[in-house]
């Protein structure tokens, strides 16, 4: 059995999907981020892993996130302070003991049962999992184990976190499965991807 902690924001308008916004506008943009919110809560229930836990920006019971119907088996925290690799250090440290850990947001448009399983199955003979994105970031980060370097002092959404952490996992010496290469739906341009990948209908495999 593993834990999946899903990072997200409330979708508000005007305070997610920004880089989105001159595309299809501030409610536009919000209004994708709750599909793939929802989207990739379906997803990591359904690929049946175990646990998931959604980590919650503001806190659980807000009033951003009135309105919005959450899929039912869900375990709630919230995100609390800091800079991202503060809030995912501390999600981790709160289940590492119990299960192994893995760390997915909302925006990957690969995000799968497929994908899940996978990184599940590798944690079974690996420290920690990835898998990276185009954009030099990850999607996906399960963990066996916990270090704080791997946390700290990294240039979040920039072209070096994953090369940066995966630096830093052989700098510790644990054994890590590198998964496929994913894309994240960030800018304008990746808008088309994700529309074709919908279309297809390879979300959900």
């Amino acid at each position: 059995m593993t834990r999946i902690i899903v990072f997200a924001k409330a979708p508000v308008p005007g305070r997610v999907k920004t880089r989105l916004i001159p595309a299809l506008g501030a409610d536009g943009a919000a209004a994708l981020a709750r599909v793939m919110l929802i989207r990739t809560l379906d997803v990591a229930i359904s690929s049946a892993v175990g646990e998931v836990e959604l980590c919650m920006d503001p806190a659980p019971g807000a009033p951003s996130w009135q309105g919005i119907t959450l899929p039912p088996g869900l375990s709630l925290s919230p995100q609390e302070q800091g800079d991202l690799g503060e809030r995912m250090a501390r999600a981790v440290m709160r289940r590492i003991d119990e299960l192994p850990v893995i760390l997915i947001g909302t925006d990957c448009v690969q995000i799968s049962k497929v994908l899940l399983r996978d990184a599940a199955n590798a944690l079974t003979r690996a420290d920690a999992v990835m898998n990276p994105c185009a954009d030099g970031g990850y999607a996906l980060f399960g963990l066996n184990r916990f270090d704080p370097s791997l946390f700290e002092g990294i240039a979040w959404s920039t072209a070096s976190v994953a090369a940066r952490t995966l630096a830093r996992l052989a700098a510790l010496g644990w054994r890590v499965h590198v998964g496929r290469e994913v894309h994240d739906v960030d800018s304008p341009r990746d808008l088309d991807y994700w529309y074709r990948t919908m279309a297809l209908g390879q979300s959900r495999c």
